[in-house]
């Protein structure tokens, strides 16, 4: 299912890039995202249907910050530095990464800073964490495709002006047991994502040698 392109440009080297193969032997890739709330954000990957690729596996967790290994009450003291992230092992190249990050917009509110909702933290931040310079640019793309729709078309957001960082995948950490799809196990746990985008309001421009790329292998 989707691309698997040969032309991949230069990744940054780290340990967590390579996620091994799938089933069929299909190189995995790997996608850091912060939405908020790391257990709706992991729900919203695994019960998503996409078109060009498949999700293969979701774990959150925490990246970004000064401590090693933290633990969950740490991050939310707020004193880590730490966002609150699942990491996606997909397959499917750019044209995935691109169909993937439409999908992270459309459930969180990337216009406030450290909040989502109620939540309200730096753990909580819109955040792109990219391994590879082709991660980076789809990333940027997108983000100038939603704000330029913003400007036009109007949105159900809060704020008028799109608050997403990008920033350098760095180390992983995996959040305790407990917390691993905490809402299949917790059917009426704490959600607050919804969708915002039915459907993507403007078209991105990517070269063909972004939407073929391998994006972190």
């Amino acid at each position: 299912m989707g691309n698997k392109g040969s032309s991949a440009t230069a990744s940054r080297k780290d340990d967590s890039i390579n996620g091994g193969k799938d089933d069929s032997g299909i190189p995995l890739e790997t996608a850091c995202l912060g939405a908020g709330c790391y257990w709706g954000t992991e729900k919203f990957f695994r019960n998503h249907n996409f078109e060009n690729g498949s999700i293969v596996d979701v774990k959150v967790g925490f990246m970004g910050g000064t401590t090693k290994n933290p633990s969950y009450r740490q991050v939310c003291s707020g004193t880590t530095g730490h966002v609150e992230v699942a990491e996606i092992k997909f397959t499917g190249g750019g044209k995935m990464y691109g169909e993937m990050l439409r999908h992270f917009f459309s459930f969180h509110d990337p216009t406030t800073l450290d909040q989502q909702g109620n939540d309200r933290g730096t753990q909580y931040a819109s955040v792109i964490f990219t391994y590879s310079d082709v991660q980076r640019q789809i990333a940027q793309a997108t983000i100038s495709s939603l704000q330029k729709s913003m400007n036009e078309k109007g949105h159900q957001f809060r704020s008028n002006k799109v608050a997403t960082q990008v920033r350098d995948a760095e180390k992983f950490y995996p959040a305790h047991e407990e917390h691993q799809q905490y809402l299949a196990k917790n059917r009426g746990g704490y959600c607050n994502h919804k969708f915002y985008i039915s459907k993507w309001p403007g078209d991105i421009e990517l070269s063909p040698d972004l939407v073929e790329a391998q994006t972190s292998a």
